[in-house]
């Protein structure tokens, strides 16, 4: 080992194991780590996201001598270099576009101009995106071929977990203001997020173990039902990087029932980088061109007044409700409910899939951008291997369905908690004296609907057969 000075770029990937751009630098020498916080990316960390990182910086920064700035990478880099003495740069990779971009004028930047030695790695997926290839050598459109083309390089060569050496880190450089959360002028809506979530590296391994070992068997039923904690909640330590996929991977393999199923939904998370990496004007275009046609209506007026509603969880379908609620105050949201609340503000409202998808960015704390706009184009049917345009979510069918007893409605909308369950997802059904009885009084206590769904339903398939009869 080299007295060598190399500088850990630390952009989504707040772990110390299975770390590979980490592996290589401490197997060279003294490991200088930095986290850059630049407002001015094309999208800039989202709000609930500020909290997050806060969070897992802060986590870390107990563990090593991690180095704060603010700025533009270029600079940052720049200084740093100049200051310590730095050699060498490394990252992992990300993949949206403009991170692609700005990564390969970096590496050409600091290489030419400054002479320093750059490498980059894969830590975020279990395969980069172009190693995944059809019959003919392309990309995949479709998610389950995809996805056994990865079991069949995993049985050929499950992802390897890497051995990071011990690291010999460098100390004493100073960091910028850590305070990156709240927004100014912004909500601290996460003030009580401290007894919902623990960010970080060991509180991501405590939060997989449990799923595991006692949640993962009941999954692939369980991970349907809202009411319910059967999902894994892994998605934000995913999205920072606090644990791997391959880490995922091979703990999971040593058990059976209910692996396949939560494997697949990591499955799904590579898919949509696939996607991303393969078609990157898909973060802000439809997928499927012929989705430019749909008639939306414009963010203005009534459309502006719903927009507002559905985000404040005041639609008047309660499993909406609930799930607009359960995002603002936990910046999470059931898997089942992430369906019902995007297809009702697409092919209820008619509101322009994008407006959405800025919204959940915003508020999840496991906002990712390629799993975000993978998702809300499924359910708007732009998208590749979508749910089909004419698919239209019934929300008091899949309240009844999913939440037949209304547990998950009446905890997060509790001024329906003495509702009938039988009335529950459609409060406008019950009898006056029935409402009377639960202390409901529509359009003050509980807003009634603000849209019908028949009518709704037509104006959606209207607007759809202009899609349809550009798709052929």
């Amino acid at each position: 080992m080299s007295d060598a000075v190399t500088i850990w770029w630390v952009r989504q990937d707040f772990r110390l194991k299975d770390n590979a751009a980490l592996a290589w630098a401490a197997a060279r020498g003294r490991v200088l780590a930095v986290y850059i916080h630049d407002d001015n990316q094309a999208k800039p960390v989202s709000g609930a996201g500020l909290w997050w990182l806060q969070k897992t910086m802060e986590t870390m920064g107990k563990r090593i001598p991690l180095v704060v700035r603010k700025g533009q990478p270029e600079r940052v880099l720049g200084d740093l270099i100049r200051e310590v003495g730095g050699k060498c740069v490394v990252w992992n990779r990300c993949y949206e576009p403009w991170a692609v971009a700005r990564d390969k004028d970096l590496k050409v930047l600091l290489k030419d101009a400054m002479g320093v030695e750059v490498h980059s790695f894969n830590s975020a997926l279990l395969h980069e995106p172009w190693e995944v290839k059809n019959l003919s050598g392309g990309d995949f459109k479709v998610f389950t071929p995809y996805w056994k083309a990865c079991l069949k390089l995993a049985a050929e060569k499950a992802p390897e977990v890497v051995e990071v050496p011990e690291v010999t880190w460098v100390e004493g450089v100073t960091s910028d203001d850590w305070q990156f959360y709240p927004v100014k002028g912004e909500p601290d809506w996460g003030k009580d997020w401290d007894s919902l979530w623990t960010p970080g590296e060991v509180g991501a391994k405590a939060v997989l173990a449990d799923f595991l070992a006692n949640k993962m068997s009941n999954y692939p039923s369980g991970r349907d039902l809202p009411a319910q904690d059967w999902t894994s909640k892994l998605s934000p330590h995913l999205h920072f990087g606090e644990i791997g996929p391959r880490q995922v991977w091979h703990a999971a393999q040593a058990y059976d029932k209910g692996r396949d199923k939560f494997l697949s939904e990591i499955g799904w998370r590579e898919f949509s980088h696939h996607l991303i990496w393969h078609y990157p004007t898909m973060v802000d275009s439809n997928w499927k061109p012929a989705f430019d046609n749909y008639p939306w209506r414009k963010l203005e007026g009534d459309a502006l007044r719903d927009f507002e509603a559905w985000k404040r969880g005041q639609t008047g379908y309660p499993i909406v409700d609930a799930g607009m609620r359960q995002l603002w105050q936990t910046g999470w949201m059931h898997n089942r409910v992430r369906m019902i609340t995007p297809s009702f503000l697409i092919k209820h409202l008619r509101i322009d899939w994008r407006e959405g998808e800025k919204w959940f960015w915003d508020t999840l704390v496991d906002a990712d951008v390629p799993n975000n706009v993978a998702g809300w184009q499924w359910v708007a049917g732009s998208g590749a291997d979508a749910s089909p345009y004419f698919r239209i979510f019934n929300p008091m069918l899949q309240g009844a369905k999913f939440d037949p007893d209304g547990a998950y409605v009446k905890r997060w909308c509790p001024e329906l908690a003495l509702l009938d369950s039988q009335y529950i997802h459609a409060p406008w059904e019950a009898p006056q004296m029935v409402l009377l009885g639960a202390k409901i009084k529509l359009g003050e206590s509980y807003p009634r609907p603000i849209v019908d769904h028949e009518t709704a339903r037509a104006a959606a398939l209207a607007g759809y057969e202009l899609v349809k009869g550009e798709q052929g």
